[in-house]
């Protein structure tokens, strides 16, 4: 064997040596975990947690197209409500993992709010005409602070103290969603768009009985899309297969009921005075309305 040949096979062997010591040492956790954790009691794991080698998933959204006035044939606008307390919306309390941020999806969207990455809007008109600040959106989470007087164990003096309560995700149990739907005359077919998401959180009494629900503030849709489309849902029967939250909304993987349709007083259902199990109903006759809308179109 000649010299130059021998001299090749060493400098094959010691590449091939160094290669793989060049893997073993780059091998964080941040190959692993492929987002920044929004829950700040979550943190990464330090090894790689599995059996294969995870890349970065970089998923983006499908914008939706603008349509002509003159191609819609039918309009109607509805808001539906997702309670996250039933079977099929049990994503929505999902403690997380290093896939889905490490957070609940609550947790998502305030960490994407309080990073500027989305604006919210207030929760008191949703047309999206106030944008709210940080410190609107924790008052309305948590409440004002609560100042107390202690007494300095050295000094002996009283001074004031200033606490604010630590954010409970379970409070927020429902979301509520306006969609349009649509029939586009160039596709022929009834289509959906959601225009807005808001969660809900529930309020107490002091002696601990339930008093109500109270939007947090609104989410403009279209605007988070980009965000939604890089955290993962749990997806119980495969750890493998897992779609993005962009794709859970657009897919309808949520179970929900129609609350309220557009209508001169702007009235929901309960504001019309149905009681719950009415409003559930009506909800009902709204789904099968919608339906019906598109199954006339190629029925006569």
């Amino acid at each position: 064997m000649s010299i130059l040949k021998t001299y090749k096979i060493a400098a094959s062997t010691a590449l091939l040596f160094m290669g793989g010591v060049a893997f073993a040492q780059n091998d964080p956790a941040s190959n692993f975990s492929s987002y920044d954790g929004v829950n700040k009691d979550w943190k990464p794991s330090l090894v790689r947690d599995g059996v294969y080698d995870r890349v970065q998933h970089i998923n983006s959204p499908l914008l939706p197209q603008n349509v002509r006035e003159n191609d819609l044939m039918y309009k109607k606008r509805i808001w539906r409500e997702i309670d996250i307390r039933e079977k099929q919306n049990m994503a929505f309390r999902y403690p997380g993992d290093d896939y889905t941020g490490g957070g609940q999806f609550i947790e998502i969207i305030l960490d994407a709010v309080s990073k500027g990455k989305v604006k919210a809007y207030s929760n008191m008109d949703d047309r999206f005409t106030t944008a709210l600040t940080k410190e609107q959106i924790i008052d309305m989470l948590v409440g004002q602070p609560d100042t107390t007087w202690v007494t300095d164990p050295e000094t002996q003096q009283e001074k004031m103290v200033i606490k604010r309560k630590e954010f409970n995700p379970d409070i927020v149990t429902k979301y509520r969603l306006k969609e349009e739907w649509y029939i586009d005359r160039n596709i022929g077919r009834m289509q959906r768009q959601i225009i807005g998401i808001a969660p809900f959180k529930d309020i107490y009494n002091d002696d601990g009985s339930f008093r109500a629900s109270q939007a947090v503030f609104w989410l403009y849709y279209p605007e988070i899309t980009s965000m939604l489309a890089q955290y993962e849902v749990f997806n119980p029967d495969n750890d493998v297969a897992r779609m993005t939250w962009y794709e859970f909304f657009e897919g309808r993987y949520f179970a929900s009921r129609i609350i309220k349709v557009s209508n001169p007083f702007d009235y929901s259902f309960k504001e019309k005075g149905m009681g719950n199990l009415e409003a559930l109903y009506e909800g009902q006759k709204a789904t099968e309305m919608l339906f019906n809308k598109e199954h006339d179109m190629w029925v006569y």
